[in-house]
Parts: C-alpha cells; sequence; structure tokens
C-alpha cells in the first residue's frame, strides 16, 4: 500500500488553489443557526467536489495552504458522501471539526490525518509523505 501518492495529489492540487474562507471561525451554520463552525471554512476556488460543488477546506490558522488531513463525511438524508481538506490543522482541530460534522444518525465523518514521515515507515510504506 503506497498512500504517499494520495498526499503527493493533494498537494499539486493546492498548489495552485485559491483559497476562499465563507464562513469564520463563530459564525453559524446557515441552516443551524445554533451550531458554530469551530475554524474558518471554505473552498478551493475552481476546483469540484463529489457533490458538484467547489472542494470545501477548514482552515487551521490564516492562510492555510498545507494539506494536513481529510475529512470523510456521510450525510444519511442525503444519501451522500464528501471529502474535505483540512489546512495546517492541528489534531486538536481536526478533533473539532470532528465533533462539528457528528450529528448522530444523520451525519457523520471521520478524520484521517496526513501521515508523519515515521508513521509512513512503522507502516511499511516508503520514507516519502
Amino acid at each position: 500500500m503506497n498512500d504517499a501518492n494520495f498526499w503527493a495529489v493533494l498537494d499539486t492540487l493546492m498548489a495552485g488553489a485559491e483559497v476562499l474562507v465563507e464562513r469564520p471561525a463563530g459564525s453559524a451554520h446557515p441552516r443551524f443557526p445554533d451550531t458554530r463552525y469551530p475554524l474558518d471554512y471554505g473552498s478551493l476556488r475552481g476546483t469540484t467536489s463529489g457533490d458538484g460543488a467547489e472542494i470545501d477546506v477548514f482552515l487551521g490558522r490564516p492562510g492555510a495552504r498545507g494539506v494536513t488531513g481529510v475529512v470523510a463525511t456521510v450525510d444519511a438524508r442525503k444519501r451522500d458522501t464528501e471529502l474535505k481538506l483540512l489546512l495546517d490543522c492541528t489534531p486538536e482541530q481536526g478533533q473539532s471539526v470532528q465533533a462539528f460534522l457528528s450529528w448522530p444518525g444523520s451525519f457523520g465523518c471521520v478524520v484521517i490525518p496526513r501521515p508523519t514521515s515515521s508513521t509512513v515507515i512503522q507502516s511499511g510504506l516508503s520514507g516519502q509523505e
């Protein structure tokens, strides 16, 4: 198994992408006003996600560009799935995104952190990231 290519392709995607922040951290969700975004949330201009919209991103800091993980979501109501990117997020920020996107019985997610070089080596993969 070689997941290094997955992360390299995401880096290539980010190299030419413009990040747009559409909902700053602390802003209310448009359909659920009591739910607040834990981080800046936006999209990558000129990209397309599985839902036909631009690829969604959560930013761990202003100006974030490095892909530190992906979030795989499933929406039982819409009957769809999607990937979102974590940009320069700490593990704690990834956990806050996971909590934000987990609504029992209707919407769930898993956060997949980018492996470090030591993780890749330990799992029997090459030392490439």
